[in-house]
């Protein structure tokens, strides 16, 4: 971070989905060539999984930022066709320019009601509070909650019950916004277990086997 995107163009090669999510963070030695891969989306899927024990699919899905993390994210939520994405970045036009890449996946209704299946939002608490009684997961994947000073992501004051909040900062291991969701009775979880399965896909890229994942979990516990 934060040269996920610059790094696509650094490489010789470029696995496919790789270059759907237009960014890498793993690269490979392939013939003597250097060949970019990315485990962001697939590592997040599995980790929300695990976390929470629900499929992307299943799930109305709010990413903080449209970064390299967030492409990532946005686009497997997408592909794996989320039941609603709702896209917010402190650059509105990044946050919508990111929309329009993943609209086709949204092509024709799957939840019927007042709001529109995929969607990019302004960096504004009027707007998150109007998107929280149509989300089930809140996804971090900015910067924020690196610095122990920082505020939680989306206000605090907005949280509720019914969501889950997943927090792609794994240091500190209780961000802000992560206090913040369990103060508010929200399900909460930091970016560990998404790192592990990132790691574990790693692992299977660079040595071509099963990543021994279970020795992988214990070791980060």
């Amino acid at each position: 971070m934060p040269h996920k995107i610059a790094a696509l163009d650094q490489v010789d090669d470029v696995d496919s989905v790789a270059r759907k999510m237009g960014a890498i963070n793993v690269i490979a030695i392939r013939n003597k060539k250097m060949a970019g891969f990315n485990t962001d989306g697939l590592g997040f899927a599995r980790a929300i999984r695990d976390e929470f024990s629900v499929d992307l699919r299943d799930l109305r899905v709010l990413v903080l930022g449209a970064g390299g993390a967030g492409r990532s994210i946005a686009r497997q939520c997408a592909m794996e066709n989320c039941e609603r994405l709702v896209i917010a970045n402190r650059t509105f036009d990044k946050a919508k320019k990111l929309a329009n890449e993943l609209r086709d996946h949204f092509i024709g209704p799957k939840v019927f009601g007042p709001v529109p299946r995929l969607q990019a939002i302004p960096w504004e608490e009027a707007a998150f509070r109007f998107q929280i009684a149509n989300i089930d997961l809140i996804v971090n994947a900015t910067p924020l909650g690196l610095n122990r000073t920082d505020a939680p992501a989306i206000p605090a004051r907005l949280l509720a019950p019914h969501l889950m909040v997943y927090d792609t900062v794994y240091s500190p291991a209780r961000t802000a916004l992560l206090g913040a969701a369990a103060e508010a009775g929200a399900r909460a979880a930091n970016g560990l277990s998404m790192l592990l399965h990132q790691g574990a896909l790693s692992f299977q890229i660079w040595f071509e086997r099963d990543a021994p994942i279970d020795a992988m979990r214990a070791a980060m516990a």
